[in-house]
């Protein structure tokens, strides 16, 4: 029984923490990168149940702002692409306390794309889901204590920072930040 208690403790306490409360620290090393293009598009996000409303502009401005205020941390002299497409949101809207408070959620399928290399990373889509961060307690819920645009921003950088977190298990698995490009074949050269 005080195992189960602990694993939920530490499920809500990791819950509990902003996507942006670790900007402040030294960036997570994540070996030679440096982000270039961070594009992301809306055009078939699905609006979940019981959601706010937002229009693909404001969906796609608020994880490219999350994403480059994450990822401009970052220096290296290689530089990658990310092209995001969002796939699905719900914006919590005020509940019941006790009884009914939804939590917001979004849904991102990211591709890192290697300039250098000019090819993908991932050759299929890595799908990221993230909720909002529980800072305003199990019983009220965010449609209470936030507008729609507070609740996508915070959304937004928990998506930066699980994206943050997969490229930096990549890297250690895959090595995808590492040594220096690969040189440009002879051919390449001679038809430029």
């Amino acid at each position: 029984m005080i195992r189960i208690l602990a694993v939920l403790m530490s499920v809500v306490m990791l819950a509990a923490c902003n996507g942006a409360s670790d900007l402040g620290k030294a960036a997570v090393p994540l070996g030679d990168f440096s982000l270039k293009h961070n594009i992301a598009v809306a055009p078939k996000a699905q609006k979940g149940p019981f959601s706010r409303t937002a229009t693909p502009e404001e969906l796609t401005k608020a994880l490219t702002d999350a994403t480059d205020e994450r990822f401009s941390r970052y220096t290296g002299a290689r530089t990658y692409h990310f092209g995001m497409s969002i796939e699905g949101y719900a914006l919590a809207q005020p509940g019941i306390p006790l009884v009914f408070a939804p939590k917001s959620i979004l849904i991102v399928k990211v591709t890192v794309w290697d300039d250098a290399k000019n090819k993908k990373l991932n050759e299929e889509p890595y799908q990221i889901t993230v909720f909002e961060s529980f800072d305003q307690g199990p019983v009220v819920g965010s449609g209470y204590t936030k507008s729609a645009e507070e609740q996508l921003k915070n959304l937004s950088q928990n998506a930066a920072k699980a994206l943050e977190t997969y490229l930096v298990k990549q890297n250690r698995a895959e090595g995808w930040f590492k040594g220096k490009p690969e040189p440009v074949a002879a051919a390449a050269v001679a038809a430029e």
